[in-house]
């Protein structure tokens, strides 16, 4: 999803900057990060340098962005919506954040919709949260998209293998704010 990405973006949740050398710099004219850690800000940083982007990184949460209305034509997240403290207020932020025809371009893991699955992920859950710095197993992907105002312009899901199901449950796809 990344290399869709075009003009000014924002990307929710940066860590080590590894998506940074999936863009397209004959698309994208600048990007800037979010990331709450200062270890993944400063590997960032480097990533951005070394991917030859024009790339800010700057210590900020989703759930508060501090960014004027309308400032950015994509917004990123990519695995970052299973960890945030609220997905509702990250997705109304990047939709706050988007200009009008802005896309929200999205790679994330969630509630499988296999019954068997999803017993075992609300199963697994407290420990894998306590594990993995607050990653939730059950969070709906595009059902939150759709209730923050986005419309799917497309969509896909898969388990990816060789993950275990209860894990592996993907959703990727691009949005634009109704």
């Amino acid at each position: 999803m990344v290399p869709r990405a075009r003009g000014r973006v924002l990307e929710l949740g940066v860590g080590a900057g590894s998506n940074f050398q999936l863009y397209d710099p004959g698309r994208v004219s600048s990007v800037v990060g979010i990331e709450p850690s200062a270890v993944m800000r400063a590997r960032a940083a480097a990533a951005g340098r070394a991917a030859g982007l024009e790339a800010e990184v700057i210590d900020a949460v989703g759930e508060c962005l501090p960014f004027d209305e309308a400032g950015f034509d994509t917004v990123v997240t990519t695995y970052t919506l299973c960890s945030v403290a609220s997905p509702e207020r990250v997705l109304a932020e990047a939709r706050r954040v988007l200009k009008p025809g802005g896309t929200l371009l999205f790679l994330e893991h969630g509630r499988a919709p296999d019954a068997g699955v999803h017993a075992w992920q609300r199963r697994i859950e407290p420990l894998w949260k306590r594990a993995l710095g607050n990653c939730h197993l059950t969070r709906p992907v595009t059902g939150a998209i759709e209730a923050a105002g986005f419309r799917l312009t497309h969509h896909a899901a898969h388990h990816v293998q060789p993950l275990p199901r209860w894990v592996g449950w993907t959703e990727w796809g691009e949005a634009r704010p109704v």
